[in-house]
């Protein structure tokens, strides 16, 4: 992982980052609430030998800083400890008391630092008067060569015993700095591992690599998609351009064999494929191009629900033979843009789909229209998409930026590949603007007049197609109630 994929890391991640830290700083500042104050009370020895000339003296204090280290173990050894629980009235035992010294000699000097610690003040300063009496005679006792009556080495107190108001732990200040920075250390790591372990789609390059195919478009998130997932044509947004883009790119895909007959599809649920399928189909209208959406998602049909007209009749019932297409088609808006809702959920959708009047259907209605849109489930859990796929002239597989995994586009692909469908491109659906849709949001994301436009879809009444410039006539439409409209679109 180079810098810059580490910083779009701890960008993505900032809030668990945030969260270790607040954590890790809350637990350090419970376990300072409740750790019992600690005072200290210190004091410092003198270690010195008696020597009658300069050449003694230089031995003597070289043979004085080899005892301070050993009495630095001393201090710390039972005997003491033993001596000062007799003499000093704490009411601790020996051991009690060894836990409280502590000692350190200080390098290059013969001084000996010494400091009682413990929960009470006023006990530490009763074993450290203690340990300034008890010392010398212990050191006396050892240092006294059998038959004399004077030690080799002196021990005195040059320092305290000082007793210290302020607890010497917790720590406040400190416990919190160090949590701060364990807990911001922690989120990294994590963000990282996060960042390692998320495989994901999150970028057009690893999907191509995911799916061998382009991306053809790259849809920004916007946070209003969910409640207008339907663009009109003079909404300005980036979504909107996105798609426009899409357009663009599938007419340019090939253009020794134009598409007609293109199949939107995704590897998995609630990638965005329906809404895609819809807006494609608007910008194609927009275009000047007659265009036909075929909701052949007839498991969880969307497409009516979205442009408001009624679904009961449609693609299964022609299929099945109950009506003709005439009677299942509706207009919608107003440009040429037609729609075969899914009709009745059936009860075997792939076969249905795979059906011989399917085929006969598409290469109806290639005669009629200049571009057929067809909606199909997700890859991965049916296989009819990769039926319908098989029938048109290329497909389109919507991706969930971080949200598909690399390994789910991966398999989509290869669903299509296995029955020879022919997979044009990719669209990455719901990129964050930092994750590359700022050429979109450059031209596109401004407010006009200080609000941005309407995009409520306005429906037209429900009319026959227009005739074509050829001079071909339509049928009137049906009137009345009925579910489906009764007008076959003509060239």
């Amino acid at each position: 992982m180079d810098f810059s994929h580490l910083l779009r890391a701890l960008r993505r991640s900032w809030w668990l980052i945030a969260a270790f830290g607040v954590s890790a700083l809350g637990v350090a500042a419970l376990s300072t609430a409740l750790t019992t104050p600690l005072y200290a009370s210190s004091l410092t020895f003198f270690v010195t030998t008696s020597g009658e000339d300069i050449s003694a003296a230089y031995q003597g204090g070289l043979f004085s800083q080899q005892r301070v280290t050993s009495y630095a173990d001393l201090i710390r050894g039972d005997r003491l400890a033993t001596m000062i629980a007799h003499n000093s009235g704490s009411g601790l035992t020996p051991a009690q008391i060894q836990q409280r010294l502590s000692a350190r000699p200080v390098p290059e000097t013969v001084l000996l630092e010494v400091t009682v610690t413990d929960s009470s003040l006023e006990r530490s300063e009763v074993i450290a008067n203690a340990l300034a009496t008890q010392f010398g005679k212990l050191v006396r006792t050892i240092e006294t060569p059998p038959g004399a009556n004077t030690a080799a080495i002196k021990v005195e107190v040059v320092t305290g015993p000082t007793r210290h108001s302020v607890p010497v732990s917790p720590k406040p200040v400190r416990n919190l700095g160090l949590g701060l920075i364990f807990g911001l250390l922690a989120g990294v790591a994590s963000a990282v591992l996060r960042e390692t372990l998320d495989k994901t789609v999150k970028s057009s390059e690893v999907l191509q690599q995911a799916t061998g195919a382009p991306a053809l478009a790259l849809v920004p998130y916007e946070s209003e998609a969910a409640r207008t997932p339907i663009l009109l044509a003079e909404g300005y947004s980036a979504r909107a351009e996105a798609l426009r883009q899409l357009r663009t790119n599938l007419q340019f895909v090939d253009v020794d064999r134009p598409i007609r007959v293109l199949v939107i599809t995704s590897a998995v649920p609630s990638e965005g494929k329906s809404t895609t399928s819809v807006n494609l189909a608007i910008a194609f209208a927009e275009a000047g191009k007659r265009v036909l959406v075929i909701e052949a998602d007839l498991r969880r049909p969307t497409i009516a629900t979205y442009l408001g007209l009624e679904g009961a009749v449609g693609l299964s019932n022609v299929l099945a033979g109950q009506v003709t297409v005439e009677d299942a088609l509706q207009r919608w808006g107003e440009h040429d843009l037609w729609v075969l809702p899914s009709g009745f959920i059936p009860p075997n959708p792939s076969e249905i789909l795979g059906s011989r009047n399917m085929s006969v259907l598409l290469e109806r209605q290639r005669e009629e229209f200049d571009v057929i849109i067809i909606d199909t489930p997700p890859v991965l859990p049916v296989t009819d998409a990769a039926v319908v796929a098989a029938m048109a002239d290329g497909a389109v597989l919507v991706v969930r930026a971080a949200k598909t995994s690399q390994d789910q586009a991966k398999a989509a692909a290869t669903a299509l590949s296995v029955v020879d469908a022919r997979l044009l491109g990719c669209v990455l659906n719901g990129v964050r603007r930092a994750r590359g849709a700022t050429q979109y949001y450059y031209y596109y994301d401004r407010k006009i007049d200080g609000q941005r436009k309407a995009r409520t879809a306005s429906r037209q009444p429900k009319q026959a197609l227009p005739p074509r410039h050829d001079g071909v006539h339509t049928h009137e439409p049906a009137t009345g109630t009925e579910a489906a409209r009764k007008v076959r679109p003509g060239r």
